[in-house]
């Protein structure tokens, strides 16, 4: 579904990324002192009343002449963000009252011919809220006093917002599959975002750390909803230096935990570093289905990909089962491929199998390697049962858990993975003591965990 787009415009540092996160209730863009920590459109959808929008964070908007490559970047997504906007919000600051750059920034949003709300950004208390109504004489009409860090008119401006977009006639339709791209600094996963969009929706820059927040972007492919999140450079612990890193990596942390797949974005011309294990450790720790993603592969010459993927099974031994795909985010090669190898992927974690059929190869696996004996107790397990999907996870009743290391658990793992189709995704085997009231079920039964 093609939502309105709602875009925030302001100078730096007035509170935009605070307006978004008290909008949407819930933190989505990071917020912090130090200027110019937005660059790219960070967005979310908000659902008002029976309204539905698209809100979409900018940079701080300046008129710097200094070409600053970077800065020339951040003003390329501002102007598309009010290109594609169906509403802008001009957000200001009550406590700094009327600056140049406000000026400025009016001047040129008045030539856009587009529903424009003047926002007072804060405006925390009766006299802040009286001091923005000075925002009259920048010609956009009657500003709105808020305080994003309060709770302070997000009612009424929601309303506004509200009364300038179409109303919602159906219900709209969910992503299909939520993608994450992760990965180290300059890696290549802002280029695989616009290659899949096609459109420049994030900012590609040599410069490490260009992108430093995770943000969404909506897309369809063969008529299913996709949602892509593209995430900030992942760092060493010993290299995250300010607070900007630190919320960098915890929500690229966030959005593996929220994909249904994931891409772990691995630079082909680069040696797999610690930082690449960590990753793909964590991807495991959350039993999420990923692809090792191998970009820049046009710049490898006379590398066979056979050797290269023995190389990857033994940096990343914990994605062994993990497929791999071969890609150039800039040219596209493979790019549309790689995603439905995601779709195949997310299927897969979406299984559920009878317990007549678990039960029938688990036997066969425990009778064809025995779990370990100790001096006066032998090991046994009493049957299995999957008691959820996404990731698949199947309980094991038995009657001494701690003679089921994590290394009989991956044997058990592995042994399933081939007999049932869900081969290339993780599996959560979860051991219990089988108590005197819990017996096998009946054939046909479906007990529960």
């Amino acid at each position: 579904m093609e939502f309105p787009v709602v875009s925030i415009v302001g100078r730096p540092n007035v509170g935009k990324s605070s307006l978004l996160n008290r909008l949407v209730s819930r933190r989505i863009s990071i917020v912090d002192p130090e200027a110019g920590v937005t660059r790219d459109r960070v967005s979310a959808v908000v659902k008002w009343k029976d309204t539905e929008f698209e809100l979409v964070d900018t940079g701080g908007m300046t008129f710097d002449r200094s070409r600053d490559p970077m800065a020339e970047k951040v003003r390329r997504q501002i102007e598309l963000a009010i290109v594609q906007a169906d509403l802008i919000l001009f957000v200001v600051d009550a406590k700094d009252g009327i600056s140049p750059s406000d000026q400025d920034i009016a001047n040129l949003l008045r030539g856009q011919e587009k529903p424009l709300l003047l926002v007072a950004n804060k405006a925390d208390n009766d006299a802040l809220e009286l001091a923005a109504t000075e925002f009259h004489r920048v010609g956009l009409g009657e500003p709105i006093a808020v305080s994003a860090l309060h709770g302070i008119g997000r009612t009424a401006l929601l309303d506004r917002i509200a009364e300038h977009l179409p109303k919602v006639s159906s219900a709209p339709s969910e992503p299909v599959l939520k993608l994450a791209l992760v990965g180290r600094q300059n890696s290549g996963k802002s280029t695989l975002i616009n290659t899949l969009a096609r459109e420049e929706r994030a900012i590609v820059s040599e410069v490490p750390g260009t992108t430093r927040d995770s943000y969404d972007v909506r897309m369809k492919w063969k008529e299913r909803e996709l949602l892509a999140i593209d995430t900030a450079g992942l760092k060493k612990r010993s290299s995250i230096k300010s607070s900007v890193d630190f919320y960098s990596s915890h929500r690229s942390q966030r959005s593996i935990r929220r994909a249904d797949v994931v891409l772990l974005i691995i630079d082909a011309t680069q040696e797999i570093s610690s930082v690449d294990k960590k990753t793909a450790a964590y991807i495991r720790e959350q039993f999420k289905p990923c692809i090792v993603t191998v970009n820049k592969w046009d710049l490898v010459e006379e590398v066979p990909t056979g050797k290269y993927v023995a190389y990857i099974e033994d940096r990343l031994p914990g994605l062994a089962r993990s497929p791999i795909s071969f890609i150039s985010a800039k040219t596209g090669f493979n790019a549309w491929q790689t995603v439905d190898l995601a779709f195949s992927l997310f299927e897969q974690w979406k299984t559920r199998v009878s317990t007549g059929q678990l039960n029938g190869v688990v036997q066969g696996l425990v009778k064809k390697k025995a779990p370990r004996h100790s001096k006066n107790r032998t090991a046994k397990l009493y049957y299995a049962t999957q008691v959820s999907v996404s990731p698949p996870a199947i309980v094991l009743f038995v009657n001494y858990p701690s003679l089921f290391p994590e290394s009989y658990l991956r044997y058990l793992e592995s042994g399933l993975q081939e007999a049932f189709p869900f081969a290339e995704v993780p599996l959560k085997l979860i051991v219990r003591k089988r108590t005197g009231r819990q017996r096998a079920p009946a054939a046909g039964k479906e007990p529960s965990a």
